[in-house]
């Protein structure tokens, strides 16, 4: 499934269907033409290439429908575009704060409640740390017995010299 605009031209996973298409000798089903492309070029190239396709929304759309179509939402594709342009520069114009006024102050938040996220895991992880690193194993020796033991790292990775180090340089 792809979930790409149907303004793009470089979408990956078109291409995947279209060569499975192809080799399977297989139609491409999709279930509304104006979400296939929104660019009488892409259609175009999409016929050239030779693979049947089928809206689900139009079965028996000929090729020259499927033209047409593809003209009109392309051009219904930049009309929105303009009036969304215009509607924010007019909007601009009246003074109003585009985007989001508080963004440090949201960034700070965020900063954080990542920080705190950070202190609590390794307060909890804490106590094994320091139990091995007591039983005399090395910062790499120690990051080996906790993957070992499957404990995760706080982002669910595993252990590596240096996320041992950062814990231990938290705690001091």
């Amino acid at each position: 499934m792809e979930v790409e605009s149907g303004k793009r031209a470089d979408r990956p996973e078109l291409g995947k269907a279209l060569e499975l298409c192809r080799r399977k000798k297989l139609p491409l089903l999709i279930a509304k033409l104006d979400r296939l492309a929104r660019s009488v070029a892409i259609i175009s190239n999409l016929m050239e290439s030779r693979v049947e396709f089928r809206a689900c929304d139009m079965p028996d759309a000929t090729r020259f429908t499927i033209h047409i179509l593809a003209a009109v939402a392309e051009h219904e594709r930049d009309m929105a575009s303009e009036r969304t342009k215009a509607a924010l520069k007019a909007a601009k114009a009246r003074g109003v704060v585009l985007g989001n006024p508080n963004i440090q102050e949201a960034g700070k938040k965020g900063r954080a409640a990542s920080v705190a996220a950070a202190d609590r895991f390794a307060e909890s992880v804490w106590p094994i740390i320091e139990s091995l690193r007591a039983e005399g194993l090395n910062l790499s020796e120690t990051a080996r017995e906790l993957n070992e033991r499957g404990v995760k790292t706080r982002t669910g990775r595993m252990w590596v010299v240096q996320t041992v180090r950062n814990i231990e340089i938290w705690r001091y």
